[in-house]
């Protein structure tokens, strides 16, 4: 039977605790009942601290691919998801840690697969509209002369690789999503998100940006894992938010291209960090990481169409607001770096 709608939306949010799915949180928990699912592999309680005692924000500890009924979490009882069911579901539930990317191999792949359909087959159930947060890595080994890289482009990527299961993993959950959404006829929609930054970024697992003005703020060296020429296009979380509220609000299944076709170098990147925190810190540099790869520039046509959307936070605007941010959480983020070398 449909579900009746009572005061406010019911909201599911897979891997809600992470960097973009707690500012998603934030944005959703004005206007909706948020349920947040995270089992903090890569996430982190402090990104959702805030929310906790908010009375349209309920918290669940729990692995998405254990996620086959939600009725079973008494918790839930206060947003009558019996009764209400689900309306919304936003799935960025996937292992993002470039130095710790071995050991989370197995859960990633497990992950892409039977975490995508939990997520489906909930939508299946309460007629939901879904969400789902892909990748730039579904296109492949973009090549270096590539200028921009459009929907419907796709590159030779081998499916044997240490990092497959998260390449390949990612290419599949688009691949189940679309099949869901012909087969039982669902509103389910995806976006290809390329390299975003802000505050919350998980530090010290390879992502450069938040590392980056972590080292400067302590006058530490900032470390380029690749050579003076690797570079990289980077959207403000705010933008990607934004993006995500339009094409849900929408007719649009996608899946289109989220970022920022603006393209930098990282080294010059490093120098703007260096420059806006006061720093003494010296640029080194050291091999790649596993994780990463060449994600090519995002061609942002498409939603610029469909949505109307396109960045708008400049490189120099997001850095502020992320040193500010990185300043204003000192202490939280020394004991990060600690709890870090302990592990």
């Amino acid at each position: 039977m449909p579900q009746a709608v009572f005061e406010k939306k019911n909201v599911l949010v897979l891997g809600g605790a992470g960097f973009i799915g707690s500012h998603l949180c934030d944005k959703l928990v004005v206007d909706n009942k948020v349920i947040c699912v995270d089992n903090f592999i890569t996430g982190d309680r402090a990104n959702i601290d805030h929310l906790l005692q908010n009375e349209n924000f309920i918290f669940i500890n729990e692995d998405v691919n254990n996620l086959y009924d939600l009725e079973r979490y008494s918790e839930l009882e206060r947003f009558q998801v019996k009764f209400q069911g689900i309306q919304e579901i936003y799935n960025l539930a996937c292992p993002t840690s470039p130095k710790n990317f071995k050991q989370n191999s197995i859960i990633t792949a497990q992950t892409n697969s039977l975490g995508t359909i939990r997520a489906l087959d909930l939508a299946v159930k309460y007629k939901a509209k879904l969400l789902h947060y892909s990748s730039a890595v579904v296109y492949g080994d973009v090549p270096e002369d590539k200028d921009m890289v459009k929907e419907n482009e796709y590159f030779p990527k081998s499916p044997l690789t240490p990092r497959a299961c998260y390449d390949e993993g990612k290419s599949f959950a688009e691949t189940l999503v679309f099949t869901y959404r012909e087969f039982y006829n669902i509103d389910a929609k995806i976006i290809r998100v390329f390299t975003t930054y802000g505050p919350r970024m998980p530090l010290f697992i390879g992502h450069m940006i938040p590392d980056f003005i972590v080292a400067a703020l302590d006058d530490k060296p900032l470390i380029i894992y690749g050579d003076q020429e690797l570079t990289t296009t980077l959207c403000y979380i705010n933008d990607v938010i934004d993006a995500t509220m339009k094409i849900m609000a929408s007719t649009e299944a996608g899946p289109l291209n989220i970022g920022n076709p603006k393209k930098h170098k990282i080294a010059d990147i490093a120098k703007k960090i260096i420059a806006m925190t006061g720093s003494k810190s010296e640029i080194t540099y050291a091999d790649p990481l596993l994780f990463m790869s060449n994600l090519g520039v995002p061609d942002i046509s498409l939603a610029k169409q469909k949505i109307e959307w396109f960045p708008i936070v400049t490189l120099e605007k997001g850095l502020e607001i992320t040193i500010e941010y990185a300043k204003a959480n000192k202490v939280m983020i020394n004991w990060a770096s600690v709890k870090n070398v302990k592990d």
